[in-house]
């Protein structure tokens, strides 16, 4: 028998279908492809294996089944071992101010546990971080969650950090709702991609508050936003971190009422031994963090 066949035939049995499989297959392939390979399993081993619909494995489909799941349901454990006991590494993706200001000392915690471990680092947005790990590019990504995991994903949310807007030094208003009081703002605003967590939550509290103010420049990271209003192109939308909050050059005004950002951890799968680590670390840290956050928030 054809061990590829094989290894489609058991995400069809796992998973109860032929589509429902395709969409858990850890690589790219079509449903026809797939539905043609089933065929040809059947015709080497004379027999029907499953009934397609609706799904239900054959006497003989079952038997088969029995046979290949304990192999491939233990591949990426098996391979996560082997990987650990030769060279661990591990593959991480983040937002680039998360990599340069925080990820560091995290770290250092992570290797007191496992000395030899190498670290593979990775920035980007979080959409880009989420399709790395449905793509097998990086093992885990800490940067901004939602409520609910991305699809074909896992997470654990960590901490919530607040909204706040960066304004210019020379900037009159002192809080932010004298610059909502224009309902329709003209000064362009600055924010990281649309998409992300952070101008979602910020258009949201805009939006109850019946201000319109749409994006202008969008830039690709949260310290480069601040770059932008230090430099007097506009209003730059960020969230209360330390690195933001001491730059001399914009001030900083709370946005109380805006839903914050929650930071998080994704995985896809089962988390390995090391991922599992990173993720304990990281809430620690975190856990940490977070009075200094907002301290820094409240003037402290």
């Amino acid at each position: 028998m054809n061990v590829h066949h094989l290894e489609l035939f058991y995400y069809v049995a796992k998973h109860g279908g032929i589509s429902a499989a395709v969409r858990h297959i850890p690589y790219g392939i079509q449903q026809p492809a797939v539905s043609g390979q089933m065929k040809q399993l059947e015709d080497t081993v004379g027999t029907k294996l499953f009934e397609r619909s609706p799904f239900k494995l054959t006497n003989a489909g079952a038997r088969l089944f029995a046979h290949v799941q304990p192999f491939f349901d233990d591949l990426d454990t098996v391979a996560q071992r082997l990987r650990a006991a030769a060279e661990p590494e591990l593959r991480m993706g983040g937002a680039e101010l998360a990599l340069r200001h925080h990820i560091p000392r995290v770290m250092q915690r992570v290797k007191q546990r496992f000395p030899r471990l190498r670290f593979s680092l990775r920035s980007g947005f979080q959409t880009q971080l989420e399709d790395w790990l449905r793509d097998g590019l990086i093992d885990v990504a800490v940067t901004a969650v939602d409520a609910r995991p991305p699809a074909r994903l896992r997470q654990k949310r960590l901490t919530d950090v607040p909204l706040v807007l960066l304004v210019p030094r020379a900037c009159k208003a002192r809080t932010c709702d004298e610059i909502f009081a224009a309902k329709r703002i003209a000064e362009p605003l600055i924010s990281v991609p649309a998409s992300g967590v952070v101008s979602r939550n910020f258009q949201a509290g805009l939006k109850k508050r019946g201000v319109i103010w749409p994006q202008t420049v969008e830039a690709t990271s949260i310290e480069l936003v601040a770059d932008y209003v230090a430099n007097g192109d506009g209003f730059g939308v960020s969230i209360a971190i330390s690195p933001i909050m001491r730059k001399r050059e914009v001030r900083v005004l709370p946005l109380p009422g805006f839903t914050p950002m929650t930071i998080g951890a994704i995985w896809r799968g089962e988390p390995s031994l090391l991922v599992q680590a990173l993720v304990d670390v990281v809430q620690g840290y975190a856990e940490e963090t977070w009075p200094a956050w907002k301290a820094s928030r409240d003037g402290g």
